[in-house]
């Protein structure tokens, strides 16, 4: 079973909270993962520098964040994902780049979570197979192709 929560700290947020627990069970289930608890957090600019700096001591904002705090004591256990996803950010982005800021903020929703579920973006081709896969996913989830890799840099 793959359980999926989605919490909103951002009153703007450019998100419905049911395709975004559609959108991670999905893609758990794409990847071949039965069993998860998946949590996702929307919050705002500030929210995300401050959490930015408390987690991974970078100064500056980011799109997203995402941690794998499954038990590595039991492998049998449910994969536990949490994903902190920058909703303020997403409207900008998306009115820049002119595409819906729900599709934006999905993006950031498929980038952290194919993170923790193997893929890296720290070389060319690395970063070129793992935005391959999120535009499929995106697209297959009714979101379209929404990376632009002049536009984006890795989180």
């Amino acid at each position: 079973m793959i359980t999926v929560e989605v919490n909103q700290h951002f009153a703007g947020a450019p998100a419905d909270p049911s395709k975004l627990r559609m959108l991670a069970r999905a893609i758990c289930k794409r990847l071949g993962v039965s069993r998860a608890v998946v949590s996702v957090g929307v919050v705002d600019d500030a929210e995300m520098r401050r959490l930015n700096a408390k987690f991974l001591h970078r100064r500056g904002n980011t799109d997203c964040l995402s941690f794998d705090l499954s038990d590595e004591t039991g492998p049998d256990g449910p994969r536990v994902f949490d994903l902190i996803v920058n909703g303020e950010l997403a409207v900008r982005e998306a009115a820049r780049r002119e595409h819906a800021a729900e599709a934006e903020l999905a993006l950031y929703v498929v980038h952290g979570l194919l993170h923790q579920l193997g893929f890296d973006d720290a070389t060319a081709e690395q970063a070129a197979r793992m935005h391959r896969m999120e535009d499929e996913i995106l697209q297959n989830s009714g979101y379209g192709s929404v990376y632009d890799t002049d536009a984006r840099k890795p989180c």
